[in-house]
């Protein structure tokens, strides 16, 4: 080969390979920008940190279960807690994480959330990533998001949202909603129990025309619940009466987000409620009543559970600490932030709630995170009723309870712990292994500095939302560390997650909420003194 063809060729390989290098870098470049442009944090195979487990020793904070607290140190190995006591002394392959003077708590689980929810013409902006991401930034570890069913098939929804699910960054669980009833239903809520580790079924009594069910079907449904050992859960709001409210609004020429709260008072809420209540306690089965929003639904639950009927009350973090005032705001894309249903009520109702949850009347916190951003609450910007509903919280909910509810005096520490994640452990049948600091349970842990201040904003949340109903809320106590699945994915103010590190939490049925049911139905077959058993001959 001659020197001229040799330069040719050497120059020719030169240029592929520049041409190799460039196209490497814009597509790493690209690779980049896709990832920054989802998140503005870190994330695991674009620039995060590594996915394993690690072993970890927590040292000298409070350890906090709803039981008890303690001084002490606790280990992680593999993903779970090995030990929890003074003084653990480990190899130097470890990290050692400082808590001394800090709250070391089991991480939140939030029983109530909707995520990549195709809900009135559109679906929620955060998915099973984003909404995740959010949730650990501010320490919760597991969350319950309901299934809803394809064209009334409980198997095509739960593919559906399997799939969904595969992006999550944390672990989680599932409700399923039922939407109609018939014989394949039927059998589909045997199998959602017994082989996809569902243990509640959601009813909506609001929402005519879409997800609302009648009483016949409500019946239906306990009755099944009961039979597989699943809890029922019911949204509690008269769908008729609402329906009619609204008309009423717009007949009036109430066209904006006020229209809203005003077409379904506290008493369309407290109707539902109290008729659930009924029928669950005709069935003799327990009763869940989500997202408790007024003091006239939360009196009908505290009247079922002081005459012994199992009734757990749900409220959730907007019900807790805002007031109704927003939707009133002149400006529509402020107001039209904070529908949701039921609506967030007047001035009152929050403190009523906090004091209900405080003494025992409601048993756990949720969020109901439905998220919708700006541009899609303004399909309803002629007409609230075409307003998606839906508010955030998932990342704000330990943060709010914390201020609102142990700053001020209101609970103990290890009452904390147990309304934001060993109650809902324990009602839907993954105690211990969540919702507790013990050998053997997962190692979803946060560190909360109680004289450390937190601020809420929509331009530093990790939700894809581009509002917050709670923004410019400065409070106590913030959520320091979050460690979930034994990897601390959230330390000074950084989150670093890995998309499908989450797990899909069976929960088996026939939960404590079950306990004495049996005998509950023996003691009233034994009270009717029937059938009487009558001559039936001539006299």
């Amino acid at each position: 080969m001659g020197f001229v063809s040799f330069l040719t060729m050497t120059k020719r390989f030169t240029g592929i390979i520049a041409i190799l290098l460039l196209l490497s870098l814009t597509i790493a470049s690209a690779s980049q920008e896709f990832c920054d442009a989802r998140m503005d944090y870190s994330v695991v195979g674009c620039g995060g940190s590594d996915s394993t487990s690690q072993r970890i020793l927590i040292k000298g904070g409070t350890v906090v279960n709803a039981h008890h607290q303690q001084v002490a140190d606790v280990f992680i190995d593999n993903g779970i807690v090995t030990d929890v006591k003074p003084n653990i002394k480990v190899s130097d392959e470890v990290t050692i994480v400082d808590a001394t003077g800090k709250f070391v708590m089991p991480g939140g689980i939030d029983p109530h959330t909707h995520l990549e929810f195709e809900f009135m013409g559109t679906e929620t902006i955060d998915d099973f990533f984003s909404g995740q991401a959010a949730a650990l930034a501010g320490g919760t570890t597991m969350h319950i998001d309901f299934v809803i069913p394809v064209n009334g098939s409980l198997s095509s929804g739960f593919k559906a949202y399997v799939e969904k699910a595969k992006k999550s960054c944390m672990d989680y669980g599932f409700h399923m909603a039922i939407t109609k009833w018939d014989d394949t239903v039927a059998r589909e809520m045997e199998i959602m129990v017994k082989e996809k580790g569902i243990n509640s079924f959601k009813f909506f009594l609001a929402y005519k025309g879409a997800l609302m069910i009648n009483d016949e079907l409500l019946l239906e449904g306990l009755k099944k619940c009961k039979s597989v050992g699943a809890l029922a859960m019911v949204h509690a709001e008269n769908g008729d009466a609402v329906f009619e409210g609204q008309k009423r609004m717009i007949e009036l020429g109430i066209t904006g987000p006020e229209g809203h709260a005003l077409s379904r008072p506290p008493l369309l809420e407290a109707e539902a409620t109290a008729r659930a209540i009924r029928l669950a306690g005709f069935v003799n089965t327990p009763l869940y009543v989500v997202h408790v929003m007024s003091v006239e639904a939360m009196e009908e639950i505290a009247k079922a559970r002081q005459s012994g009927q199992r009734v757990v009350g749900e409220p959730v973090a907007s019900g807790l600490v805002l007031d109704d005032s927003g939707l009133w705001d002149p400006d529509f894309y402020t107001a039209a932030k904070f529908v949701m249903s039921p609506p967030i009520r007047a001035a009152g109702h929050g403190k009523a709630l906090q004091a209900a949850l405080s003494t025992g009347v409601l048993q756990l916190v949720g969020t109901d995170h439905c998220t919708f951003n700006s541009t899609q609450k303004a399909f309803g910007i002629d007409d609230f009723r075409k307003i998606p509903n839906g508010v955030n919280g998932i990342e704000e909910r330990m943060h709010l309870v914390w201020d609102t509810m142990v700053a001020s005096g209101k609970i103990s520490v290890t009452d904390y712990v147990r309304i934001t994640s060993t109650e809902c452990a324990r009602i839907f049948n993954i105690y211990p292994k969540k919702g507790a600091i013990l050998p053997g349970s997962d190692a979803d842990i946060i560190i909360l500095n109680p004289n450390s201040s937190f601020q809420i904003s929509s331009n530093s949340h990790h939700s894809r939302s581009d509002t917050n109903v709670y923004e410019g809320w400065i409070g106590k106590g913030k959520v320091e560390i979050t460690i979930a699945g034994g990897r601390i994915v959230w330390e000074n103010n950084e989150l670093k997650v890995k998309r499908g590190s989450g797990k899909y939490i069976k929960m088996p049925p026939f939960s404590y909420v079950f306990d004495g049911i049996e005998k509950a139905d023996a003691s009233y077959i034994s009270s009717l003194r029937a059938p009487v058993n009558r001559f039936k001959g001539m006299q």
